[in-house]
């Protein structure tokens, strides 16, 4: 194995390790401060809710969402980058997705349901939109204080947080 491989072995690793360490269900690399396209996503935490999602535990590289699809649909979100904020996000129930695996095996294969919702979100990571960025344009004017309170760091996790100066 060439030492770049390693190193990116080594950090997808870390990937997974920070996202479990935060409680997530799925975190890219811009998260972290990497400009990667790269996201891990673990389902299993919500297969109470789908049961389909037990054995949702993928690496992405590079992907490349082919399409999506279906009947939009509404269904609280929230995210690591914005403690503690949860709200009602709409997406296509549907997606097709084309990406490398951790072992550089290509892939297109198409989710639904919540699987195809925790896609998307990690994705706009990768093109730099978060989950608030979707949000209706009168309940993000009311956000509005909470985001700004979040940007100057005032907030409480259970994990490093690194604020952008």
């Amino acid at each position: 194995m060439e030492r770049e491989e390693e190193d990116l072995q080594e950090f997808i690793g870390n990937l997974w390790d920070t996202m479990y360490h935060s409680d997530g269900i799925g975190l890219a690399a811009p998260q972290v401060g990497k400009s990667f396209r790269i996201f891990v996503i673990d389902g299993s935490p919500l297969e109470e809710d789908d049961p389909s999602l037990k054995d949702l535990k993928t690496t992405f590289i590079n992907p490349e969402i082919l399409e999506r699809g279906g009947d939009e649909t509404t269904y609280e979100e929230g995210c690591l980058s914005i403690p503690n904020l949860r709200e009602e996000i709409v997406r296509p129930e549907r997606v097709r997705i084309r990406y490398y695996d951790r072992d550089f095996n290509l892939h297109e294969e198409g989710y639904d349901g919540i699987a195809a919702r925790i896609i998307q979100h990690e994705y706009d990571h990768l093109e730099g939109i978060l989950f608030t960025d979707r949000v209706a344009p009168l309940k993000k004017r009311m956000l509005r204080n909470k985001l700004n309170a979040i940007a100057k760091g005032k907030f409480e996790v259970s994990y490093k947080v690194r604020v952008a100066k």
